[in-house]
C-alpha cells in the first residue's frame, strides 16, 4: 500500500497503528492523518528512537499492510 492509499484509508488504519504503537495518542493520530513524515516523527518522539529506526519501523509496517 502506498502513502496515498494509507492517507485515504487513515481512519480505518488508525486502529492498526494504535495496536502497533500504543503510545501514540488520538491527538497524534489526528495530527498524522496519513502523512509519512509526521508519522515517523511521532514514532521517533514517543518511543525515543532515532529517525532512521522510526522510518525503518514505519516501512516494515507499510510492507505488512
Amino acid at each position: 500500500m502506498n502513502w496515498d492509499q494509507i492517507a485515504g484509508n487513515w481512519k480505518q488504519l488508525s486502529g492498526r497503528v494504535q495496536q502497533k504503537w500504543g503510545k501514540l495518542t488520538n491527538d497524534d493520530l489526528e495530527r498524522i492523518k496519513g502523512s509519512e513524515k509526521e508519522f515517523a516523527g511521532k514514532i521517533q518522539e514517543r518511543y525515543g528512537l532515532s529517525k532512521e529506526e522510526a522510518e525503518n519501523q514505519l516501512k516494515e509496517w507499510q510492507r505488512n499492510l
